[in-house]
C-alpha cells in the first residue's frame, strides 16, 4: 500500500495523493482516506466487483449496506432521491456534515450498496473527500476503516493497522475532526427516522 499525504501544508487537499486516489478507484482498488468523522476505506460505488472486494476486506456481512459519499449535494441527487421537504431541510441543515440520509435510489446500485431500492448517502465536511468524489465523477462507497465489529478510528495509524493490507492508497490526513461516526436517517417513510444516532443531533 501507498502511502500519501491527504492535504498540502495549507490544509488543503494534496494534489498527488487526491490524483493517486482516484486513478486507485478507477482501476478497481480499495483506498483508505480521513473523513470529518472516522477513517473509511472507499470503492469505487458503480463497480460492483470494487464493492464486492470492500465486503471482503472487512469481512461485512452482505445485508450489511455500505452508504455513499458524494462531493456535493447535486452529486448525491444523481444516485439518491433527494426531492422530498424533509430531504431538502435536513440536507440545508446539515450537509456537509456528519449526517447520513437513507432515502430512494435513483438508479440500480451494486448489490451491497443501499439495499433493494434506498441507499444511504451524505456529504462529508471533508475537502479531501469531496475533492475525490468530484474527480472520480460520482460518489463513493465508503465504510468505516476497520474490520466489521470492531471499532472505527478517527486516527490513520489505526486505519492502516486495521485493513490496510486490502488498500492501494492510504491518504493521511492526521485526526479526523469528529471522531464518531455519522448520524443514519431514514427518510424514505415521509418522516425522519434515527437509525443510529451520531455526532449530528436529529430528532425523529
Amino acid at each position: 500500500m501507498q502511502r500519501l499525504p491527504a492535504r498540502n501544508a495549507n490544509g488543503e487537499p494534496h494534489d498527488a495523493g487526491v490524483a493517486a486516489a482516484v486513478a486507485a478507484l478507477q482501476t478497481g482498488d480499495l483506498v483508505i482516506l480521513p473523513t470529518d468523522t472516522v477513517y473509511g476505506i472507499a470503492a469505487d460505488a458503480l463497480d460492483a466487483a470494487a464493492v464486492a472486494r470492500l465486503f471482503r476486506a472487512k469481512n461485512r456481512p452482505p445485508e450489511k449496506a455500505i452508504a455513499l459519499l458524494a462531493a456535493s449535494p447535486a452529486q448525491a441527487a444523481t444516485l439518491a432521491d433527494l426531492s422530498s421537504p424533509v430531504a431538502q431541510r435536513l440536507c440545508a441543515r446539515w450537509w456537509p456534515g456528519p449526517l447520513t440520509l437513507v432515502c430512494r435510489a435513483q438508479r440500480p446500485l451494486p448489490a451491497g450498496v443501499g439495499t433493494g431500492d434506498t441507499v444511504g448517502v451524505r456529504v462529508p465536511a471533508d475537502p479531501v473527500v469531496q475533492a475525490i468524489a468530484r474527480d472520480l465523477g460520482r460518489p463513493l462507497a465508503v465504510s468505516s476503516a476497520n474490520r466489521s465489529g470492531d471499532d472505527a478510528t478517527a486516527t490513520f495509524e489505526t486505519a492502516i493497522r486495521d485493513i490496510g493490507e486490502f488498500a492501494a492508497i492510504g491518504l493521511d490526513g492526521g485526526d479526523c475532526p469528529i471522531g464518531l461516526a455519522s448520524t443514519v436517517v431514514d427518510i424514505t417513510g415521509g418522516q425522519p427516522v434515527v437509525l443510529r444516532q451520531g455526532s449530528a443531533v436529529v430528532e425523529g
